[in-house]
């Protein structure tokens, strides 16, 4: 099993030249949990993936890795994101029997390469909502009238005071 990861927060994030722009990745066999992403305010140029989720990452490391053991995708929030010339919108694919549940995507306008793929969202096995997505996201990212979530609360690393030391000889 491969731990956890939770309650991560990311914004004001520019992204250039890249592969993609947000990249979750697990596949059956490493359990563990990926919960509570919030992401906002993101400027994204030059990509071929604005969103990219997969299930099916590559093969596991542990030839003696339990395939019953499946991870937990829930509570992934993008919203206020901007993106300029990307060749797919998302390529969102959770694991058969084990959907990514909880994806909100709000506020997200998508500007295409001059040779856009035709299918601009391919999603399979997730579940989620949507607002004011540009282009129009897959049916399964319903369109409802919603600002997606992102905590005001402070966490503890954000009150951590770096010192300065010094060494003489």
């Amino acid at each position: 099993m491969s731990g956890g990861i939770q309650d991560v927060r990311a914004e004001d994030i520019t992204a250039l030249s890249t592969q993609s722009g947000v990249r979750i990745k697990t596949a059956v066999g490493r359990g563990a949990y990926v919960k509570d992403i919030f992401v906002r305010r993101m400027t994204l140029k030059t990509m071929k993936y604005a969103f990219w989720m997969t299930g099916s990452y590559g093969s596991h490391p542990d030839t003696g890795y339990d395939p019953k053991a499946l991870p937990e995708i829930k509570g992934i929030s993008y919203k206020d994101i901007v993106a300029e010339n990307v060749t797919y919108s998302a390529r969102l694919e959770g694991i058969e029997n084990d959907p990514f549940t909880g994806i909100c995507i709000s506020n997200v306008n998508i500007s295409l390469t001059q040779k856009p793929k035709e299918l601009q969202w391919n999603c399979t096995d997730i579940q989620g909502v949507s607002s004011k997505v540009t282009p129009q996201p897959c049916a399964a990212l319903l369109e409802k009238s919603i600002e997606c979530p992102f905590p005001e609360d402070r966490l503890p690393i954000e009150d951590v005071k770096l010192q300065t030391c010094s060494a003489t000889s």
